[in-house]
Order: C-alpha cells, then sequence, then structure tokens
C-alpha cells in the first residue's frame, strides 16, 4: 500500500514498473527531493533465473535481493512512496505534462506532472517442450548474462534466422563445441558460410524435446537422437508488457520498442521511458541488461529533474 499519501495528491513524478530501471530512478528522485510515486507489481522480467550476472558488485546476486535492496534504498528518502498492485497494476494514462492520471487497478487514481515508464517487455519462448521450465539457467537468451555458466561445455544455438552466425562466433572464446540447432528451419548461404568459417556444426533435425540431465541438457531431435548441451541459447520474441505507449501516442521502433533520447525522454511531453521497453538513439534494439536498464533510470529521473528546473527558468512558475 501507498505510504500514507493521500490519493489527490499531485506529486511531482510517477514511476510505473518496480525493477532495476523503476528502483534507481526512485531513489535518483528521491535524492533531489522530488516527491514520487512507484507503483509496481510482482511480476518481473527475470523471474525465472535464480542469479543476475554482469552487474558491477553484485555478479551472482539473486534479482530479487538486489531489488529489495534498491527498495530499502528509495525508501529511505522521504518523497518517494510505493503502491504495491498485485495483478495488472497501473491500467491506463491519461492527460498531459502537467496532469497526468494514472487508473490503477484495485487503487485510486494517482495524478502526477510527469511520468517514467519502467514497465519493460514480456517474453515468448520458442515452443519446444522444455524449453521454458529450463528458460534463465540452462537456457538463455543473453550470452552476455549467462554464457560464461556454459564454458567449457558444448553449446547450442536455437535459429536458422543470420544472428546465430554472431551468436557463434561471439561463444567461441567460452564453449568447447558449438551447434547450431535449426529445428528444421533453412540457413541462407551466407549464414551456413560464416558458421563453417567458425567451426560451428549445425543440426537441421526439429527439436521434439529439451530436458535437464545432471548439470546440462538433453536434447531430443526428430529422428531420435538425443544431443548433450551444457546450455542452449535462444531468441525470444518480445512486446511491450504494458499498453501505455500505445494509449500515449508514443513514437516506436521497427522492433516495437519506445523512442527515446540519450535522457529517456519520449515523443510525448512529460512521458519518459527507461529499461528494456526503450530504445535509444544509435541502437539496433534494446539492450536488455539489468545494469543497463539501472543506468538508463537514473538518466530518465535527470532528465525529469533538469527538465522541471528549466521550465521553472523559462516561465517563472514553481512546480
Amino acid at each position: 500500500m501507498i505510504n500514507s499519501a493521500p490519493a489527490n495528491d499531485l506529486y511531482d513524478v510517477a514511476v510505473v514498473g518496480a525493477g532495476s530501471a523503476g528502483l534507481q530512478a526512485a531513489q535518483t528522485l528521491g535524492r533531489m527531493h522530488r516527491t514520487t510515486v512507484v507503483v509496481g507489481t510482482d511480476r518481473y522480467r527475470n523471474d525465472p533465473t535464480g542469479h543476475m550476472h554482469n552487474f558491477l558488485g553484485h555478479d551472482g546476486a539473486p534479482p530479487a535481493e538486489l531489488r529489495l535492496a534498491a527498495r530499502k534504498d528509495a525508501e529511505a528518502y522521504d518523497d518517494v512512496r510505493f503502491l504495491d498492485v498485485v495483478g495488472a497494476g497501473v491500467t491506463r494514462i491519461s492527460g498531459e505534462l502537467g496532469d497526468f492520471l494514472l487508473e490503477v487497478s484495485g487503487e485510486g487514481p494517482v495524478r502526477a506532472r510527469r511520468v517514467l515508464l519502467a514497465t519493460g517487455v514480456r517474453d515468448t519462448l520458442p515452443d519446444v517442450p522444455g524449453i521454458a521450465e529450463n528458460f534463465g539457467d540452462l537456457v538463455a537468451h543473453c550470452p552476455f548474462c549467462h554464457g560464461h555458466e556454459y564454458a567449457g561445455t558444448r553449446v547450442g544455438i536455437l535459429g536458422s534466422a543470420p544472428h546465430v552466425a554472431a551468436m557463434a562466433s561471439m561463444v567461441r572464446p567460452i564453449a568447447e563445441d558449438r551447434v547450431v540447432l535449426t529445428h528444421g528451419g533453412d540457413l541462407d548461404e551466407a549464414t551456413a558460410a560464416l558458421l563453417a568459417r567458425t567451426g560451428a556444426g549445425v543440426v537441421a533435425d526439429r527439436l521434439v524435446d529439451v530436458r535437464k540431465e545432471g548439470a546440462g541438457l538433453v536434447v531430443t531431435l526428430a529422428g531420435g537422437e538425443e544431443l548433450a548441451l551444457g546450455g542452449l541459447l535462444v531468441k525470444t520474441e518480445w512486446e511491450q508488457a504494458a499498453p501505455f505507449a500505445e494509449q500515449l501516442g508514443l513514437e516506436t521502433s521497427e522492433v516495437g520498442a519506445v523512442v527515446v533520447d540519450a535522457f529517456g525522454r519520449t515523443s510525448m511531453p512529460g512521458v519518459y521511458a527507461a529499461g528494456d521497453l526503450a530504445q535509444g538513439p544509435g541502437l539496433p534494439m534494446p539492450m536488455a541488461s539489468v545494469l543497463a536498464a539501472a543506468a538508463a533510470g537514473m538518466m530518465a529521473a535527470a532528465a525529469c529533474v533538469q527538465d522541471a528546473a528549466l521550465a521553472v527558468l523559462a516561465d517563472g512558475e514553481i512546480e
């Protein structure tokens, strides 16, 4: 529940989402004495994994442990309030710079001068039995987050699109052996040539299932053969976890991310975005990383503060 804050308060910033981006934004705003409400749910993209990696000072820590510590830090600032909602959370955002209205499932509405979106994305995994059960551990989508844990083993790479060649090349120093599992798909000539150049094997059979066995995986192929792997890298399909980009008419990229500038400003004045849902300038896609999300949350929060301060200088009206 919210920390004794009246429902009709006009907050300086409403942060939607309480993952690493939202929590870092809350801390930054709290330190700048900006009245902030954080609306979070009990769902997080990295829930499937027991340990996160490649995060300064927290390598190998459970994601929930980091969130707990980050929330404790943010709660230390008197201007930060949390509204914990089980289920849908914020259902709709409307309004404009200076007066946004957030409709919250099971709670009264929340009003804020600015909104910072940190709601993340939702993954859809390849439809192969056993992949979902092992995702976040022996099955992963990011070699930077989980590749090292497969060191010295045969690593599988699922897919037939051109990205599999780059993935096979990236994990070459890590893996003892690499095999691309096309799952019945066809490699184009250029991708096949690149895989051959890097020494990666190719298996064209469809996958029947994936199961954990010992410290690794066993993949059963349509022809009946079983293949032992130390880990399997897959490409997930993802979509926005919340409908706010569409509701607010925000500009999105070709891959479906919210377009932001280097400070997390979206195409709508007063709306900012940070984390996996947002794509910054010069990037082909969002950077799916806990550390990158936290950094983006800090930058977007700083932009909220800076923009409010510049507005005061421009028109003399105190927010």
